[in-house]
């Protein structure tokens, strides 16, 4: 993996420079007993207006003894130091890799004064190389509190998703701050609070649970040697029981900073090192709100808090249990979600123009007459690069079992595609460095799909329906297939695992392909029919002509009457036909 090629998931720079405009990224965790079929799952989407969607992929390493492994800015691509690298890395695929080892993230921020501007490891660092190096969520854990320990946290406040076949964890983490001292030894001056607080949580089984740029750990157990451990105790990791493993200091800290004064069992790590404000509900927990109350029937209890109307309310739960088991397809839906039922639906109020579009362009608070506005932050968001849902499984091999969903541009206009964990190459349409946020390249997946999704926008609720049909078509047909692709591989991998890998190799990447290939052609479909406005007449897929070969007359579809009203409430008699 070439570190220097891959931008920040979501740019501390750019948080740090817009405050509460950066609210990027949503995350789903899904655990085994409440997903349909016992995979776990966990969905990521890296949400950023300079984000370029490609897929990510690093093969299998060994290094020689003394190799140093290079950091760089995530936001900048500047060096930011070297690590000692280990004699074997995994193989990744996206935020996958070939134990099916999965990890998202969302920023959270978190107190300001706990950013260390001398940290070497953000969190994107983190992540890749958790992955390269892990075969396990709880491994996954352990390399990233080290690395932060030995090396300096780079980031803001982070929440981070973290699967395997059998688990799933949220691992929340924010900075201990700057403070610098002249050390002896060196000769040269060091900060004393390198390193980082943090707490992990395993969902347990049967729930699922959710984070969209705020912190949601609040009280969690402490170490009792087998349900809870800290870093002090890594020789009991795989304690079958082990729920919570945390920074032995998370609360003395927090004391020594005046942040906390009570007593430990009181003591929640999201109100003290990132405490709620209305932004932080309306723009973030109201994301996690919309997933849970697709699922659980209770969800209401929690709208005020959620809307930010009532941040005396109780906090929402961090793990809830669904009423029905959930499916990849679920998620999926779940992403392209606009508080659609709600009395909030992007669709529904002025800001959707005629055609009732979700979408709101940033920024995400604007100024009127001294007054501060916002428009709502909702899941599905036009600045998505790309977003996946990884599925692990754990009855099958690990070359078989983790499939990564992965999606380019807007979760509401892409179409999920199952790159298989294992799989030795990328197609080119999809690789790092065909094209990127300012170079516009024909055949790349994710120029192709802005192109759809800049059309719809102009006439979304018109243009919609054709862009779902194609999309559910070729999401449906992935998710049916994986039975038989499944089988396939199987047999192949009992009596030759390379074998297997190469099948699913060629599937992933013929089926990425033939979706390039439908898109592209999708787009065409639609500058036509849609063409100046208007409306082709056609019948599945194909534009009339009358028997003499010529186009049959265009519809012209109009204005809905609430725009119509809107216009004669605006402007009076000037339209009236007289």
């Amino acid at each position: 993996m070439s570190f220097k090629k891959v931008l920040s998931l979501c740019s501390l720079v750019l948080l740090l420079f817009i405050g509460n405009q950066a609210k990027t990224c949503t995350n789903y965790l899904i655990t085994k007993g409440a997903s349909v079929d016992g995979s776990t799952m966990i969905s990521y989407a890296a949400d950023s207006h300079i984000r370029y969607g490609e897929l990510y992929f690093s093969p299998r390493a060994d290094w020689p003894e003394g190799s140093m492994l290079t950091v760089y800015d995530r936001g900048t691509a500047e060096p930011l130091g070297e690590i000692p690298q280990v004699p074997h890395t995994y193989q990744t695929i996206g935020f996958m890799n070939e134990f099916q080892v999965a990890i998202g993230e969302t920023t959270f921020g978190g107190r300001s004064e706990l950013q260390d501007t001398t940290g070497l490891m953000d969190y994107a660092a983190l992540m890749f190389i958790a992955l390269q190096r892990s075969k396990s969520a709880r491994e996954a854990i352990q390399v990233i509190a080290t690395l932060v320990e030995e090396h300096g946290y780079a980031s803001s406040g982070e929440s981070f998703s973290i699967g395997d076949p059998n688990e799933v964890w949220i691992m929340e983490i924010v900075g201990k701050g700057t403070e610098m001292k002249y050390d002896r030894k060196s000769k040269q001056d060091v900060n004393i609070r390198k390193g980082a607080v943090w707490v992990a949580i395993r969902i347990p089984d049967g729930y699922i649970s959710a984070h969209a740029n705020h912190a949601r750990i609040t009280t969690f157990p402490f170490a009792d040697g087998k349900t809870a451990i800290t870093e002090q105790n890594w020789d009991k990791l795989n304690t079958p029981e082990l729920r919570v493993i945390y920074a032995s200091d998370v609360v003395d800290f927090a004391r020594e900073k005046a942040y906390f004064d009570g007593a430990d069992n009181a003591f929640s790590f999201s109100d003290v090192y990132a405490p709620l404000d209305f932004g932080a509900a309306r723009f973030c927990e109201l994301r996690v709100w919309s997933m849970f109350s697709q699922v659980n029937s209770q969800m209401d209890t929690y709208w005020d808090y959620a809307t930010g109307l009532d941040l005396e309310q109780e906090r929402m739960p961090l793990f809830i249990k669904p009423d029905r088991k959930i499916s990849v397809a679920d998620l999926m839906q779940f992403k392209r979600n606009y508080l659609q039922g709600t009395e909030l639906d992007m669709s529904q109020d002025a800001g959707a123009g005629p055609y009732g579009l979700p979408y709101r362009w940033r920024p995400l608070t604007w100024e009127h007459e001294d007054s501060t506005y916002f428009n709502e932050r909702v899941t599905v968001t036009q600045q998505t690069g790309f977003s996946f849902i990884a599925q692990m499984r754990s009855w099958l091999p690990d070359a078989i079992g983790g499939i990564n969903w992965f999606g380019v541009d807007d979760a509401g206009t892409t179409v999920y595609i199952p790159f298989y964990a294992s799989i030795e190459r990328v197609p080119d349409a999809f690789k790092e460095g065909h094209g990127d946020i300012l170079t516009y390249t024909d055949d790349a997946a994710f120029w192709v799909f802005n192109r759809v999704a800049h059309f719809a926008y102009l006439f979304y609720n018109r243009v919609m329906p054709d862009v779902k049909a194609v999309q559910s078509e070729l999401e449906n047909k992935f998710v049916n297939y994986v039975d038989a692709t499944d089988a396939a591989a199987l047999q192949l991998y009992e009596d030759n695992p390379q074998l297997a890998v190469e099948y699913l190799t060629d599937y992933s990447c013929n089926m990425a392909e033939m979706t390039v290939r439908r898109w592209k052609s999708l787009g065409e479909f639609l500058l036509v029919k849609y063409l100046d406005g208007n409306r082709k007449q056609e019948k599945d897929g194909k534009f009339l002509r009358n028997p003499w070969g010529y186009p049959q007359p265009p519809e012209f579809p109009g204005y809905p009457d609430s725009y119509k009203k809107q216009i004669i409430e605006e402007t009076g008699d000037r339209f009236l036909y007289r």
